[in-house]
């Protein structure tokens, strides 16, 4: 290696070109696709093996809720770091270490059995994701001409998906016969592979990159502002939303975004080059990217729930559910990817939405009575919704912007779809739990004093004569029987309640979909 290309931590894109030819773009992508398809997977598998960690660790409420909010926290928050890290180190360089951080993150936690150990590994993991997925976006804007980049992405996107459409089904059949220390090891592969590549194809820092400073005063007011709005969020149902501890927490969190945001105007070297929102395709496109996570991660998050409170399921079966939907909608990105370099982005991503909205909505009619092929394919409309809605999102959102902001549009689009992950999956856990109360304590009124609850009562309490229970029982157990039937009916309305919410910001989301009809400035498509 030259003197120069090490200097600037490997070879230029265009030195790569000349020595492999047109299919570099193809052999860079294929190597970014590992580091970040691990990344993913790790995210979607544990979710099947929370239950199973948060038992054998002894977990608390509030350390089984880092596990997930210590990922996303740490993975929103990274993303902003990805422009400055690659102009600063180059692609290689970031690649291969955020890769390395997140294999040694991945062994340590299965092998582990403590709990801030865990934690620790959690937040390493997706921290390393967050400088992972947008750089991956980056380099595909750069490598691919305008006219083919929405089917690169689609191709792209096509490998991102298989990972939450097999984890889940995978982590699950780990955990039945295995242990939850295997799902840690499950990614290990693909991000062995993606580092063995990373190491052969990846460019290193573009020619006209700057080594800018780190902006550290933005870095911790965004650290500040993420973790105790999460935390803020987390603590609310357990210690009441009116207590010192969560009141403090939440007014942090607000002077912190506040700040940051303000900081970000007057910094020589911005996390987050507000530029950027200038251009009005991509800041409706972020907007979309927000109310997309949010659904998307909040839906992900309570599917699984759903499936083994409700219907009883076990972890191979709830992920097995998740499957058909995955592999479909795996080829939908493909399809959705070659649709970006042919019509306007705005109406697959509205149509998209429209599809997930709609298949919310069939699932505000759950029950323990729906059969497992009624509920994949429900699940399946849905995800067909963020075939189409996914690549054309981030088609629209970059080809709003000029070259040279590339790098900050990568970083920020992925950060508003993780930070709408991070607040859907908190309010809707937050707005089901409140459902849940609500209409345990309307059900619960109807258990003392109405007629069909005093048949009820009455009815079982015979059953229990006939099953031989003493007298002195028979009225509490019947009564607790009752007591224990109104929790899950509770639970269950709960979560479709928890699908309607999920419903209405998709719908919510096509307004800022529709004003991605505007074409950018300067910019002419080939079709």
């Amino acid at each position: 290696m030259s003197e120069s290309a090490r200097s600037r931590g490997g070879p230029s894109i265009e030195t790569m070109f000349k020595r492999y030819g047109p299919a570099y773009r193809w052999l860079v992508t294929l190597a970014a696709l590992g580091g970040t398809v691990s990344c993913i997977l790790s995210s979607t598998i544990v979710v099947v093996a929370l239950p199973e960690i948060v038992g054998a660790l002894g977990m608390g409420q509030e350390e089984a809720q880092l596990l997930s909010t210590g990922f996303l926290a740490a993975n929103t928050g990274f993303m902003l770091l990805n422009a400055w890290a690659v102009d600063r180190f180059g692609f290689r360089i970031t690649y291969l270490t955020a890769t390395a951080v997140f294999i040694l993150a991945s062994i340590v936690a299965g092998m582990t059995n403590d709990v801030s150990v865990m934690v620790a590994c959690r937040v390493a993991q997706g921290g390393a994701a967050g400088l992972l997925q947008p750089l991956s976006m980056q380099l595909i804007f750069l490598v691919f001409p305008p006219e083919r980049r929405g089917t690169a992405m689609g191709l792209f996107s096509f490998g991102v998906v298989m990972a939450p459409a097999t984890g889940p089904a995978l982590g699950g059949i780990l955990v039945d016969h295995y242990s939850w220390h295997a799902v840690f090891y499950l990614c290990l592969p693909t991000a062995v592979l993606g580092l063995l590549m990373g190491a052969v194809f990846m460019p290193g820092r573009s020619a006209t990159a700057t080594s800018r400073a780190f902006d550290w005063l933005g870095a911790l007011l965004l650290a500040a502002a993420i973790g105790t709005l999460l935390a803020g969020l987390t603590d609310g149902q357990h210690y009441g939303w009116g207590s010192n501890r969560v009141m403090t927490k939440l007014l942090v969190a607000f002077v912190a975004s506040v700040g940051f945001v303000t900081w970000q105007g007057f910094a020589p070297a911005p996390l987050m080059d507000l530029r950027i929102f200038t251009h009005l395709g991509f800041a409706t496109a972020a907007m979309v990217a927000f109310i997309y996570g949010a659904a998307i991660f909040g839906s992900t998050y309570l599917l699984p729930l759903l499936v083994q409170v409700v219907q009883g399921y076990t972890p191979t079966r709830s992920g097995l559910i998740l499957m058909p939907a995955g592999l479909a909608v795996a080829v939908i990105f493909l399809i959705a990817g070659r649709l970006a370099d042919i019509i306007p982005p705005w109406q697959p991503v509205c149509l998209g939405l429209v599809f997930f909205a709609y298949s919310s909505w069939l699932m505000t009619g759950v029950g323990t009575d729906t059969s497992f092929w009624e509920l994949a394919m429900w699940i399946l409309i849905g995800r067909i919704g963020l075939g189409l809605t996914m690549p054309n999102m981030n088609v629209g959102a970059m080809r709003a912007l000029p070259t040279n902001l590339f790098g900050q549009g990568a970083g920020a689009i992925n950060f508003f779809r993780m930070l709408g992950g991070a607040f859907g999956t908190n309010l809707l856990t937050i707005f089901m739990e409140r459902r849940v109360q609500l209409h345990a304590e309307a059900l619960n009124s109807t258990i003392d004093g109405s007629t069909p609850s005093l048949e009820t009562r009455r009815l079982l309490e015979m059953l229990f004569t006939q099953g031989g229970l003493p007298e002195v029982v028979r009225r509490d157990a019947a009564y607790d029987f009752m007591t224990r039937i109104v929790e899950a009916q509770a639970g269950l309305l709960g979560f479709r309640d928890a699908f309607m919410a999920i419903a209405v910001m998709c719908v919510l989301a096509i307004v800022p979909g529709l004003t991605m009809r505007q074409k950018p400035p300067g910019l002419t498509l080939r079709r």
